[in-house]
């Protein structure tokens, strides 16, 4: 199994998140001869390109044919592969929706669909590859556990993670190369179990994927205003850990929720739709993509567009802090 280690977290935040997946399921493979991964002509692009030489077997391309690729996933799941199945966010997330509908979530088979550069990563390739809706399409399927890892070394705990998880899963891959790092050490990663990085006492900044790195280092500004914020990575997005909801309904003014996907239907709306089940519960900003199709631009330049940088999250909270 990888270790995490500062030098390790050095050198897969340079890599980026696709090709830190391509090396955790390379490692995976040496001691799991029930792994299959399938791509959608996007091997190299996925990280993959080590594994197929090494593993030819083990690894499928499907062609341009996502809706294809997870019915192979589900057939090769009841042979009892255990399957990762990647592809862009978009393609995976929406052109195979139904199949994920109906051969993972509804016959419950053993798939993990990887979506690569989830969020606006992609940049220059535009609208049509940004993952901007997927978590919410995702999890609103039933038994589809949802998780977005906040950095590279979260990816490998992951991998590991998703291959001993029994059940149909979206693992939703965010950033690019020079990921900023949020581990650089071992630690528990459990499946449905949000992890609190940052203690406070006025406010909880709820986040995942790209925007826990971001998350902090906005605490870090705020902490500097006199607003003392607990940060919390909820890298599963479904099941959501409502304890520490509780916990921040309980204890904060303000809860806030960071997300490199659209304010509707992603974490921010998670989050919400439990709380609206509480009483007293503290008002909540939602951070994340606007509800709209925006320009083609370099992945730093879109995310300082969208205030999901930690200058511009610190500013926003700030303000409805002050209301």
């Amino acid at each position: 199994m990888l270790e995490i280690t500062s030098s390790n977290a050095r050198n897969w935040s340079r890599l980026g998140s696709r090709g830190v997946f391509g090396q955790a399921i390379l490692a995976l493979a040496e001691n799991r001869p029930d792994l299959m991964v399938l791509s959608a002509d996007l091997g190299n692009s996925s990280g993959l390109g080590r594994f197929k030489q090494s593993y030819p077997d083990q690894f499928v391309n499907v062609g341009i044919a996502e809706q294809n690729m997870i019915g192979v996933a589900a057939g090769l799941a009841k042979e009892n592969y255990t399957v990762f199945a990647t592809s862009f966010a978009p393609f995976i997330a929406m052109r195979a929706s139904e199949q994920i509908r109906m051969n993972m979530g509804y016959m419950g088979f053993n798939v993990k669909a990887v979506a690569i550069g989830s969020g606006v990563s992609m940049a220059y390739l535009g609208n049509s590859h940004y993952g901007i809706e997927d978590a919410a399409i995702m999890r609103a399927i039933p038994n589809i556990t949802v998780v977005s890892p906040a950095d590279c070394a979260e990816i490998v705990k992951c991998v590991y993670a998703a291959a001993d998880f029994d059940g149909p899963m979206y693992i939703r891959l965010t950033g690019g190369p020079n990921n900023p790092m949020v581990y650089t050490e071992e630690y528990e990663f459990v499946i449905g179990k949000a992890i609190t990085l940052r203690e406070g006492s006025d406010i909880t900044i709820i986040a995942n994927g790209t925007m826990v790195y971001q998350s902090l280092e906005a605490a870090k500004l705020l902490e500097a205003q006199g607003i003392s914020a607990t940060v919390v990575n909820m890298h599963t997005i479904k099941p959501l850990d409502t304890s520490v909801i509780d916990k921040a309904v309980a204890s904060s003014k303000l809860i806030v929720t960071v997300e490199e996907h659209s304010v509707i239907g992603g974490l921010g709306s998670a989050v919400a739709e439990y709380k609206s089940g509480l009483r007293n519960a503290p008002p909540q900003l939602t951070l994340g993509l606007p509800d709209h199709f925006g320009k083609t631009a370099e992945y730093p330049y879109l995310l300082d567009a969208y205030g999901l940088v930690a200058g511009k999250i610190a500013q926003s909270i700030a303000a409805k802090y002050a209301e």
